[in-house]
């Protein structure tokens, strides 16, 4: 692509003349402090730690007898009991868990093996190679890291960095407050020595996202919390430590990854993890410094990227998960560390944990809108993608909300514990739970629309590609619905699958074709091109008509112009009407405009359902674990759709064979096309349920 090309993708969307001369200011600076970094990456990586003075001058054993003993700063008050407790409350309240959790302690440390994304569980090798992506066997290389080409062909740098999160050492550190093995500070200090001698600072795929030494920053910190109190705990070991964890800190503060353009998760990332490094590593000189401009940033961040309706602003529920855990565990952080957090951010934070409260199918899972590469800030626990409750336990306790209670009898997340402590456990049990439920819901800012009544829920997407025009985890699935009824998804968006990997594949995952809505002559709503898979026009510019929701209905008029760039330009209008009473949904599809186009409707099918064509060529889509049903009849269109072979993914790397029903229309505009969706619960006679709406 041109120079000039690459200019217009970067400022894609609405730029002012002066947010463009500050950002080729900024670019300029970034130059000349990557120059400075360069020159100096030998002494960096051998530089120790630079304390304080109070702590310079204490000898090694009187320093690690302080790092031993302290009682400030404060962590999450789950990890500030005595490991004895600790380990007993683990027990008394996860007694299951507990046990999963000491066997894969047990694999990390005897076998070398854990999960990886939505890879399974691996084996890493008896010495573990830092910098090889195990998925395709690539061992990166140890360039400076401006300089590493993420985007190779064989490897993808996502699944390396999952690797290099370190999140499993906080499996081990968990593991160690119940057992108290010390086997397990052994193992946890054995990677972190092997780590940093093939990861030297500033050289490889491991230092060229800011972002990624943050989240293995914050991973660093909760794993030294428990393992600090070891016996194991030496004058050497804690030097490498401190040594380590300053050496993340002035990297990040180095290469902040701020643009004047918009600003995203990874510059969110950077700054949270500053801050928490300046919380709970006081003893170094930087110290004050980092958390000052950490939470100063953050606050302007929750300013900058949610919506006025508490969504993230990136177009992704994913990414949603992810941001809602950086600042709801750094508020949390900051409240044990006496740190006041204004009133109006706390409301911000509640209404993001609203949003995952509404969002939440019945079946307590989330739909998977957008990118979601399956990353979470502190994997306490490894949630799968679609896995975003927990988040809601912590947000119950912590506001006494009983709305973010989602059954009765609900299970609590172990999370709950190790976050909020014993008293968190016991302000969420005593929550009452909230039988009525959610209603439907508008999210106008975020272009999220959610229909429901009792089981039955669908969710309509008229977000654009975020950030103002200038998102990157977005995908072309405007006027797209999402429909679950008697438990079982049934038209669900397919996720994301892989990034770098497989750009095809990472393509076809964000494209119109791949969702539920309409594709007119073969034209994506926005612009996404194969070889730039973090870009996407914004083109489509949806807007809402029309919503009303009452105890009886819902109705929502929507439109988008993405394909009104065509030589015969066509506008797509969908109406939704769900009939509270009769348990059913109405999609009515308008195509105005002129000239003849391919029409091509679609419905992405959830993996593991069985479909099939009747005689009145309506569709009979069933699940067979529970015989739940959902009839989709059209009413215009009188042919039979294609049965398309599709994918769908549920974690990052991992897809399952699904379907796609497709109807194609050759026609000219204007043209109208509706569908009826009837969902059949497991007992109920098919005919009479028909009858019921009238078909």
């Amino acid at each position: 692509m041109s120079i000039i090309g690459k200019a217009k993708r970067a400022l894609r969307g609405e730029v002012d003349a002066r947010t463009v001369a500050l950002e080729a200011w900024r670019r300029s600076r970034v130059r000349l402090s990557q120059r400075r970094e360069r020159a100096s990456l030998a002494s960096l990586n051998e530089k120790p730690a630079h304390l304080l003075p109070e702590f310079a001058r204490l000898s090694t054993a009187e320093l690690l007898e302080h790092f031993r003993t302290r009682t400030s700063p404060k962590f999450f008050p789950g990890f500030e009991v005595s490991l004895l407790t600790l380990g007993e409350l683990q027990q008394k309240h996860f007694p299951f868990e507990t046990a999963q959790l000491i066997e894969s302690a047990a694999r990390i440390t005897e076998e070398h093996r854990w999960p990886l994304l939505g890879y399974g569980e691996r084996d890493f090798g008896a010495a573990i190679e830092w910098r090889r992506d195990l998925v395709s066997g690539e061992l990166w290389p140890l360039d400076y890291h401006v300089e590493v080409n993420l985007a190779r062909s064989a490897s993808d740098v996502r699944v390396l960095w999952e690797l290099n999160r370190l999140a499993h050492l906080v499996t081990l550190a968990r593991a160690y407050a119940v057992t108290h093995d010390e086997g397990l500070t052994a193992e946890f200090f054995a990677q972190l020595d092997g780590w940093r001698e093939q990861n030297p600072v500033g050289r490889g795929p491991n230092w060229a996202c800011a972002m990624e030494v943050a989240l293995r920053s914050l991973n660093l910190i909760a794993a030294f919390e428990l393992f600090r109190r070891s016996r194991s705990m030496n004058e050497e070991r804690l030097r490498q430590t401190l040594m380590m964890l300053e050496q993340h800190g002035a990297h990040i503060r180095r290469n902040l990854e701020f643009s004047y353009l918009a600003t995203s998760n990874h510059y969110l990332s950077d700054v949270v993890g500053l801050l928490w490094l300046g919380l709970m590593m006081p003893e170094l000189s930087a110290a004050r410094e980092w958390r000052e401009f950490g939470l100063r940033e953050m606050l302007k961040e929750m300013d900058a990227q949610l919506l006025a309706d508490g969504a993230d602003g990136e177009a992704s529920t994913g990414y949603h998960r992810l941001v809602l855990e950086l600042f709801l565990y750094s508020f949390i952080l900051a409240r044990a560390n006496q740190i006041e957090i204004p009133s109006n951010y706390l409301h911000k934070l509640y209404a993001m944990c609203a949003y995952v409260r509404a969002y939440l199918r019945p079946d307590g899972r989330a739909p998977l809108i957008g990118d979601t590469d399956s990353g979470q800030v502190l994997p306490l626990v490894k949630r799968a993608a679609d896995d975003h409750a927990y988040l809601l336990a912590i947000g119950a306790a912590m506001f006494k909300e009983p709305r973010f209670k989602l059954s009765e009898a609900e299970a609590m997340p172990e999370e709950l514990l190790w976050v909020l402590g014993e008293e968190g456990v016991r302000t969420f049990q005593s929550l009452p739970f909230r039988r009525e439920g959610e209603p439907s819901q508008e999210f106008t800012d975020a272009g999220t629309y959610i229909m429901r009544e009792g089981d039955l829920y669908l969710l309509f997407n008229a977000s654009g590609g975020g950030l103002n025009g200038r998102g990157s985890h977005g995908h072309n699935d405007v006027l797209g619905i999402e429909v679950s009824a008697c438990g079982v998804s049934f038209i669900a968006d397919p996720g994301t699958y892989v990034y770098r990997t497989d750009l095809h594949e990472r393509h076809l995952f964000r494209s119109t074709a791949y969702h539920s809505t309409v594709e007119v002559d073969e034209t994506e709503q926005s612009t996404i091109t194969e070889s730039l898979p973090f870009i996407i026009g914004n083109e489509a510019q949806p807007r809402v008509l029309k919503w009303e929701t009452t105890a009886a209905r819902d109705l929502l008029v929507a439109e988008h112009a993405g394909y009104t760039r065509l030589p015969q330009p066509v506008t797509h209008r969908r109406t939704v009407i769900f009939d509270k009473l009769k348990r059913c949904w109405l999609v009515e599809d308008a195509l105005t405009g002129a000239g003849e186009h391919l029409f091509k409707f679609r419905f992405h099918l959830a993996q593991g359902l069985e479909a099939s064509v009747r005689d009145d060529r309506s569709v009979l889509v069933c699940d067979k674990i529970s015989a739940a049903r959902l009839v989709i009849v059209p009413l215009e269109i009188s042919h039979a759709p294609e049965f398309e072979a599709r994918w769908t993914s549920r974690e990052y790397g991992a897809k399952m064979p699904s379907v796609s029903l497709c109807w194609t229309v050759r026609a000219h505009a204007p043209l109208n096309a509706s569908w009826m969706l009837v969902p059949i619960c497991p007992g109920e006679d098919e005919i009479e349920r028909m009858n019921t709406v009238s078909i």
